[in-house]
């Protein structure tokens, strides 16, 4: 009686608010959830600078982050800077190592520098770059998760997602991974929960996988690796 519930903190992907989280339930007798949003960075900023402000909004002690796609970067370098239970990533990646050719091909070229992000209020383009998906039907719903449209900060996050120099990952860190994730594909991932048939979306079209086992993964003590 009186159990002190376990406060979970959920971070989205590039670009995306935290309504992708809106078919998660976790039974309210135990946790209680707290969705974080992107705020366009000040120019200059790093990524651990980024994560300390961010961190500014976690008001619990030692809570759960879970961070989908480059949220799970972002909670990675929040839990350096804030006492943790747990840190969950989603449809991400935990070190430099696991990020696709493609990426490291642009850290060394800069071409990425050349990607239309000024085109961003597409909602289809968008959608490509956050998703890893070409959008042709229901546009309405990807406009509602895609809210985030400011060039500067998309250019910011590619930049920091290319430029990300993590070699070591935290033992304990529970990696969630879709074997066909089109944006980290399974073949560069080490050390996760496999999720079959699980996309880079799959928080929002697997929510029942997430309902059923994110509690004894939140509750599980030591590695769930």
């Amino acid at each position: 009686m009186g159990a002190t519930k376990i406060h979970v903190y959920l971070m989205p992907g590039m670009a995306a608010n935290s309504s992708i989280f809106k078919n998660i339930q976790l039974d309210e007798d135990r946790f209680e959830t707290h969705r974080l949003e992107w705020f366009v960075p000040k120019r200059g900023m790093t990524l651990v600078e980024y994560a300390e402000a961010m961190c500014h909004h976690i008001t619990h002690p030692k809570p759960v982050l879970i961070g989908v796609s480059f949220g799970g970067i972002l909670v990675q370098e929040m839990a350096r800077l804030v006492p943790v239970k747990k840190v969950i990533i989603i449809s991400s990646v935990k070190s430099q190592s696991e990020l696709p050719k493609r990426l490291i091909f642009a850290k060394y070229t800069k071409i990425h520098k050349l990607l239309p992000t000024g085109l961003i209020n597409n909602v289809e383009l968008l959608a490509k770059y956050a998703f890893g998906e070409i959008v042709t039907k229901r546009l309405e719903l990807y406009e509602e998760y895609l809210s985030i449209r400011d060039k500067y900060y998309i250019d910011w996050s590619i930049d920091q997602m290319i430029h990300w120099s993590q070699r070591e990952h935290d033992p304990e860190l529970v990696h969630i991974h879709g074997n066909k994730d089109a944006v980290f594909p399974i073949q560069h991932i080490k050390d996760c929960i496999r999720v079959e048939d699980g996309t880079h979306i799959m928080i929002l079209n697997r929510f029942r996988w997430f309902n059923q086992r994110l509690p004894t993964i939140i509750l599980e003590e030591g590695s769930s690796i």
